[in-house]
């Protein structure tokens, strides 16, 4: 389970103050996937930062008791210097796995050969993205969390791999996933929301949540 309870959080741009929740209140129960429809920069990324604990409210309380994973995309933890193998059986150890399971796991998945053993620090943008998400598949969690502002693969053999590891960690486990197009969510979620000016409206259906989206925007 994970849940806000009357959460605000907002930013001071130097012109304004940029609201992204405001006395926002829901829960997602283990076994409900969520898609969360909102608009470029009503802030999906915080949103998702602070599901994580990334990102602390300024006001309410966010109760995890659930596994929720990091975003999808996200390298915080990940030390440049280090290469991918020292990495990854160091978050093996920081959430109690095996760590010669957790860098086979990723070496397998990554597909980056010799690179695994160079420092994180030299990659691209693209093999950083695929070491992240090889990571996210080797820990499992009850939640998952999928930010479609983070980066992506371009690799297809890559892409085919992790996606349907993916597939089959997605039978059993929740996620929630933010996106400004519809056509993103419907491959995860039936359920789905609508953040708008601080509010996050909930929906039992996408389509519900599509017609206040298109309305709206």
């Amino acid at each position: 389970m994970l849940e806000f309870v009357n959460v605000s959080k907002s930013f001071w741009t130097g012109e304004r103050r940029k609201v992204i929740l405001d006395q926002a209140s829901f829960r997602i129960d283990l076994g409900y996937s969520l898609g969360i429809l909102a608009p470029n920069g009503t802030g999906k990324t915080t949103l998702v930062r602070m599901m994580a604990g990334l990102e602390q409210p300024d006001e309410g309380r966010i109760y995890r008791n659930a596994r929720i994973s990091f975003p999808l995309g996200f390298m915080g933890g990940v030390v440049n210097r280090l290469n991918a193998a020292e990495n990854a059986r160091y978050i093996a150890q920081l959430y109690g796995l095996d760590p010669d399971y957790v860098e086979a796991f990723c070496r397998w998945v990554c597909g980056i050969e010799e690179y695994f053993d160079m420092p994180i620090g030299t990659y691209s943008t693209g093999m950083r993205a695929r070491f992240s998400f090889s990571l996210l598949l080797a820990l499992e969690f009850d939640i998952y969390l999928i930010d479609e502002g983070m980066p992506a693969s371009t690799d297809a053999e890559f892409n085919r791999k992790a996606g349907s590891i993916l597939a089959e960690r997605l039978k059993n486990a929740t996620v929630v996933i933010v996106s400004h197009q519809a056509a993103t969510l419907e491959k995860f979620a039936r359920r789905a929301a609508v953040l708008r000016d601080g509010r996050l409206y909930e929906f039992d259906t996408l389509e519900e949540a599509k017609q206040l989206y298109d309305y709206e925007t």
